[in-house]
């Protein structure tokens, strides 16, 4: 049976984000770069500069080392590259993928960290994929089904911060996935490894009766630092991990 794709033009779940009585939300576009991010002023300028910054560093990179931008598995790097490359090509490397598997959240943990001296509390996400700082629990929600709405969500305590959630979905978006599942979130200190893992385990999810492969390998990775994991096909779902999932 064929699998209708699901497209998000308008990022419209971002319309559902919840904000406390001291945040406000905004939203940074720099070319391929749309962030929406959280923050307790709004910080534009910053933000701006912020990727300006990161897309330069990436940038020049990709200027000496074109394999880095189109690999579809890891490519090594020098020790003395920028942290952020080796941030990525790490997490790549742990996972099986291309470097440019971690670009979305490298970017989010970027931005996060360099506005987090001007907010306490600082949420960014980039196509799905999101780095928080933060001072008192959250919750996620998981578009598992973008047609009916979020239904599961992930609670998140204060003490957990900073983390990363990220997601990677065979019939949602427009990142490239070589698998055909609904969706695969991770949780993870580091938003470079978490994207990368993401994008890993959607490439193995081809069928209802993958679920327990994902899981396997997520199991795996958390020698890398991988925390927990989430899992959708159809109506087979699984998870694993450091999860508190809920209803929403």
């Amino acid at each position: 049976m064929s699998k209708k794709i699901h497209t998000d033009h308008t990022r419209s779940y971002r319309n559902n984000v919840a904000l406390s009585g001291s945040e406000t939300s905004f939203q940074v576009v720099v070319e391929q770069t749309d962030l929406f991010i959280v923050a307790e002023k709004v910080l534009k300028e910053e933000a701006l500069d912020a990727v300006h910054e990161i897309r330069g560093i990436m940038q020049a990179h990709f200027v000496l080392n074109p394999d880095f931008a189109t690999s579809l598995v890891p490519v090594a790097v020098p020790e003395e590259v920028h942290p952020v490359i080796k941030a990525m090509a790490d997490g790549a490397l742990a996972c099986g993928v291309g470097p440019m598997a971690a670009v979305a959240g490298a970017v989010a943990q970027y931005v996060a960290d360099k506005l987090r001296p001007f907010s306490s509390n600082v949420i960014v996400e980039n196509g799905g994929d999101i780095y928080m700082h933060s001072t008192s629990s959250r919750k996620v929600a998981l578009l598992s089904e973008p047609d009916s709405g979020a239904k599961i969500g992930l609670a998140i305590e204060a003490e957990d911060f900073p983390l990363s959630i990220c997601s990677s979905s065979g019939t949602i978006g427009h990142s490239l996935s070589l698998g055909s599942g609904d969706l695969v979130t991770v949780r993870a200190k580091d938003a470079r490894f978490a994207d990368a893992a993401a994008t890993a385990l959607a490439n193995l999810l081809r069928s209802p009766a993958d679920v327990p492969l994902v899981i396997e390998k997520a199991r795996a990775l958390s020698e890398h630092g991988l925390e927990g994991v989430f899992v959708q096909y159809d109506s087979k779902i699984g998870a694993w991990g450091d999860l508190e999932l809920i209803a929403l």
